[in-house]
């Protein structure tokens, strides 16, 4: 039996719906119970187990697994069939490095067996439209590079539910874009290709806890009908409160998620040189018009 086979199979098995209770609570950080009479399924435990993997073990990523997750990537929609992006594996421990300049030197990147970069492609697009003696202009509008990104989004996680349910363990890395002409440049990408976000990919390390952060309570993402405003940030008090509980588990900083997003926003310098992104995406080649 293949390691991929055996890593299915230990993870097989028959899923309750109690378990997926108790990973909703997780989820949450608080009660959760599910109303009606749902099958429960694998795939909902894996997407509901999710969680960012920071610690590896020097364990290489097989390569059909690697095969598998881009399959399974290139099962997710794309906007027209355009399949407008692309991703570059690497595992050169050099290269990784170098990238890891630009990311601000991440433990993740340096462990890692394996980097993935996914990216946002309408060069492709661009050279069939020249092969077919055929006009491209609406590559040159800003639709086209966001429907990229939308591209390359979809496909990575797509790739993250598949590395996940095979025990692989991933972590976005958004850092990328701090200097995405660098990275441009260290994997010979030509114009109209754009670093999205990079993807990180192995096997955790069981000897550093992970457990799943809880995120907003299900009612603040979800609206009926029309979009209900959150009159103050005081109503995220109680989700303050059950992050700070996850951060002292996990032995993390003690922050609120509040105070958190204002750090984040506050500040062209807390972006961390990407509020001069669209200076770098048209120096890439894109027209944005």
């Amino acid at each position: 039996m293949s390691i991929i086979a055996q890593e299915a199979t230990n993870r097989s098995g028959k899923f309750d719906t109690n378990r997926i209770i108790t990973l909703l609570r997780q989820r949450y950080g608080a009660p959760e119970s599910l109303s009606g009479s749902l099958p429960a399924s694998d795939v909902l435990e894996t997407l509901l187990s999710h969680r960012s993997v920071r610690s590896y073990l020097p364990r290489s990523v097989p390569t059909e697994a690697l095969q598998l997750a881009i399959s399974a990537a290139q099962s997710a929609s794309s906007s027209s069939n355009l399949q407008a992006w692309s991703v570059v594996a690497i595992e050169d421990k050099d290269r990784k490095a170098r990238i890891n300049v630009v990311a601000g030197n991440q433990k993740q990147i340096d462990q890692a067996p394996l980097l993935l970069v996914w990216l946002a492609d309408l060069s492709r697009l661009r050279g069939i439209a020249a092969d077919q003696d055929s006009t491209s202009v609406g590559l040159d509008y800003l639709e086209s590079f966001v429907l990229g990104v939308i591209d390359a989004a979809l496909a990575a996680q797509n790739a993250v539910t598949a590395f996940e349910s095979l025990g692989l363990g991933t972590c976005y890395i958004g850092a990328l874009r701090n200097n995405p002409i660098a990275i441009a440049n260290e994997l010979a990408l030509p114009n109209e290709v754009f670093p999205v976000f990079g993807l990180t990919v192995g096997y955790p390390d069981p000897a550093i806890r992970t457990d799943i952060k809880p995120r907003l309570p299900r009612t603040k993402v979800l609206h009926s009908e029309r979009y209900q405003i959150e009159s103050t940030s005081s109503g995220f008090s109680s989700y303050d409160e059950t992050l700070r509980a996850f951060q002292k588990i996990q032995l993390m900083p003690a922050i609120d998620w509040t105070e958190q997003v204002c750090r984040r926003i506050g500040t062209k310098e807390a972006l961390k040189n990407r509020h001069e992104l669209a200076d770098a995406i048209k120096a890439l080649g894109f027209k944005l018009k």
